[in-house]
């Protein structure tokens, strides 16, 4: 598998299969839901890389949905496709109003599926997903699952490895203690706020002397990376 992660939303089950097959021909993890409320408590638990949604669902309707994950800031940045019988041009640009990312009308072919699919995640995968960041010297390669420096490989947890990711992707930008359980631990997880502490200066240890002043505190907000003087 790639390491991508899509969430099918479709409430007939045979177009649902369909759409899994080829996920996995393509070499994609796939989940499914039959509903908003069922896709919205997978795409706050487990953050899918890009969901396809289909505009008709029973009760709370697939842009509807849409309109309400692109609201949120914690669910504001995954890619939505609309899937949907709907063809004609006000319901496209309702769609790419309340967010969508592009508009495939049923019946489509799996190939061309596949192919929007691709060049979504393309425009929407930041440096630090797919691709090696650097900031000053130090390195952190996603696809190797490293941080390096000029001096050689450093040695963090799983959680401080998850947490250094998410800073050097949102640089000078202040985050309390709340969004960070929610963008690294994940919205369904209950831990203490204070846990966060505790990892921040896990991760300032394995960054050592010289690259710990990275991670800064915002007294009585939270905690951002920056490159420049707090």
């Amino acid at each position: 598998m790639n390491g991508k992660t899509v969430l099918i939303v479709d409430d007939e089950a045979p177009i649902r299969e369909m759409i899994a097959v080829a996920l996995e021909m393509a070499d994609y993890d796939y989940m499914e839901a039959a509903d908003a409320r069922e896709a919205h408590a997978l795409i706050v638990d487990k953050q899918p890389d890009l969901v396809l949604l289909d505009w008709m669902l029973p009760g709370t309707s697939g842009v509807e949905l849409a309109r309400r994950l692109k609201k949120d800031e914690a669910t504001a940045d995954i890619p939505i496709i609309m899937l949907t019988a709907k063809v004609e041009e006000d319901n496209k640009i309702q769609g790419l109003e309340v967010g969508a990312d592009d508009y495939i009308t049923k019946p489509f072919s799996p190939r061309e599926l596949v192919a929007r699919l691709k060049a979504v995640l393309r425009r929407a995968t930041p440096p630090g997903v797919d691709t090696p960041i650097e900031v000053d010297g130090l390195t952190l390669d996603p696809v190797g699952h490293r941080v390096t420096t000029e001096e050689g490989a450093l040695t963090m947890g799983p959680t401080e490895y998850r947490l250094l990711q998410f800073f050097m992707t949102h640089q000078e930008r202040v985050y309390t203690r709340s969004q960070l359980l929610d963008q690294v631990w994940g919205g369904n997880v209950y831990v203490e706020e204070r846990t966060v502490d505790v990892h921040i200066r896990r991760l300032r240890k394995a960054l050592g002397d010289k690259y710990d002043h990275l991670i800064q505190t915002v007294r009585g907000t939270g905690y951002r990376f920056s490159t420049r003087a707090a």
